[in-house]
């Protein structure tokens, strides 16, 4: 039996997927997320973005790099801000690495900040926190000029990011040391993020937090309130890296103290998922991209032109 045209094609583009599936896999498992990015780059393409920002830094130390993405297309009125955080159990990551963030999501009108913290020992409990709110200072001192709207700001992460964004968003301590106003944040998305895991039983967690005076007080979930921005979690029943119940806890403690929040959780995703499927070509499976645009749409509710003055007549 002889294979015609269009079945060599469809035996290629299989093996395509098959391979495609197969470097993501590794790029994961390896913490790879540079061949993630760089997939993104091929199969997205580079329409649609600018880096307005490439390897700036809000800090001394070399770790403490910033960048930010754009859309392609000038705007009459400042966008809103996203401040995406990356991942990596507090020990590696390049925010370089995260720019499928920035494209995916400068395409959609946002302005994208990807800023970089310290790792490993240099960025024990609370160092990524002192450097994530240094981050939020200098976007709020600076995205003006790439066209941000600072009263249209919202914090998003990824995993060790998710844990960073959230303790930003809740205890007050950490924006008020930078000098950020209370309000300043306007909302959180937390990817597959973890917020409450105390006892430590990683080695991950250990060496990022076990020195902390009371560890019980380096946990997000204790510090909810009702007055806090809106929370979007998102997470995959499917993660054994940081289980679903991280998430499922924070949303009951945030609506019980005022705030409802409803967790997405979404089957057959395990840790990774959350943020690959927001570069190209996964992210053809909307499931994550569809909720955080949604989410981003409610907060960041674009300020309507004052009415013209018109002049008086007698």
């Amino acid at each position: 039996m002889q294979i015609g045209k269009v079945g060599w094609i469809l035996i290629g583009l299989a093996l395509t997927a098959l391979v495609l599936f197969g470097v993501w896999r590794w790029a994961l498992a390896n913490n790879a997320v540079a061949l993630l990015d760089w997939g993104d780059r091929q199969f997205g393409g580079n329409s649609g973005y600018k880096i307005a920002l490439a390897d700036g830094h809000y800090g001394s130390d070399a770790q403490q790099r910033i960048e930010v993405i754009v859309p392609a297309e000038a705007s009459p009125r400042p966008r809103p801000v996203v401040v995406f955080i990356h991942g990596g159990s507090w020990n590696s990551g390049d925010p370089r690495d995260y720019r499928f963030i920035g494209r995916t999501l400068a395409r959609q009108g946002y302005v994208v900040v990807l800023p970089g913290y310290r790792l490993g020992d240099k960025g024990k409990f609370p160092a990524m926190l002192e450097d994530g709110a240094a981050a939020v200072a200098w976007t709020r001192d600076h995205v003006t000029q790439y066209g941000g709207d600072t009263g249209q700001v919202v914090l998003m992460g990824h995993s060790a990011g998710a844990y960073n964004v959230m303790m930003l968003a809740l205890e007050r301590q950490w924006l008020g040391r930078a000098g950020v106003p209370d309000g300043f944040v306007k909302g959180v998305i937390g990817l597959s993020g973890p917020y409450d895991f105390y006892p430590f039983t990683s080695d991950s967690t250990r060496h990022a937090f076990g020195s902390a005076p009371d560890p019980v007080l380096t946990q997000p979930i204790h510090f909810v309130r009702g007055d806090a921005p809106h929370v979007l979690l998102i997470t995959g029943d499917a993660d054994t890296t940081v289980k679903p119940r991280n998430s499922l806890a924070l949303a009951a403690a945030l609506t019980q103290a005022g705030l409802p929040t409803r967790p997405v959780v979404l089957p057959g995703m395990d840790h990774g998922d959350t943020v690959v499927k927001l570069a190209a070509p996964f992210d053809r499976d909307r499931r994550v991209l569809d909720p955080v645009l949604a989410f981003l749409a409610a907060q960041c509710q674009p300020k309507l032109p004052s009415p013209p003055v018109q002049p008086h007549r007698p």
